[in-house]
């Protein structure tokens, strides 16, 4: 019996790009997860150990093998959502739509988007959700594969779930966020927003743009 549990975001804002004068400062990055946002120069040792994206492999709503090589040297955006969800997933849905549509025909911008209900989400489901909301296949992966792997791609490489190590303990608990990472050209993590809140995607659009041009 699956373990339901809506995760609330507890924070809107968690580091963003900032000027002083004219100079313009790099995005931060995120390294665990408390997302404290952490300003590392190459020069620093610690640089060496900003937190990855550990590898992964699933399966696209084309029936496409999907890896991190996929967004080698791409910015990318990553989400979790599942097909059935009546309330917050919609919302984000019609929000990353806002960010396909920015970037539409530019191969540096991928969207990420993996289940949390693969019992449910099949290919050919994902096919279909992709059909009905006008997702590009090329630039929006909507990714499913094992229940594990997902969640723990969920929780401990992306520190989607705030929950998780709180009221979550469990890997397999049912993960549902509202957060949308944003991850650079060498899968670190460099901002995280409320998927439901369009707001939220005016500042990612321009995180991403300053990411583009680093």
């Amino acid at each position: 019996m699956k373990k339901l549990k809506y995760i609330p975001l507890i924070a809107l804002v968690i580091g963003c790009s900032s000027t002083k004068g004219n100079e313009e400062l790099s995005l931060p990055f995120y390294s665990e997860a408390t997302f404290t946002a952490q300003w590392i120069d190459e020069s620093d040792p610690a640089y060496e150990q900003i937190h990855t994206i550990s590898d992964f492999q699933f399966v696209n709503q084309e029936g496409e093998m999907i890896t991190n090589e996929t967004f080698d040297g791409k910015v990318y955006v990553a989400n979790f959502f599942f097909t059935l969800c009546p309330t917050v997933c919609p919302k984000m849905e019609a929000n990353l739509s806002l960010i396909q549509n920015e970037f539409k025909g530019n191969d540096q911008v991928k969207i990420l988007s993996h289940t949390v209900m693969p019992w449910a989400d099949s290919v050919a489901r994902l096919k279909e959700y992709a059909q009905q909301n006008d997702i590009n296949s090329d630039q929006w992966h909507l990714v499913t594969g094992e229940q594990e792997e997902l969640y723990k791609m969920g929780r401990l490489a992306y520190f989607v779930d705030e929950g998780f190590g709180k009221g979550v303990t469990d890997l397999d608990d049912f993960l549902h966020t509202e957060n949308i990472v944003l991850i650079d050209q060498k899968r670190r993590i460099r901002g995280i927003y409320n998927g439901t809140l369009k707001l939220e995607m005016k500042r990612m659009i321009e995180d991403i743009r300053q990411l583009l041009g680093e």
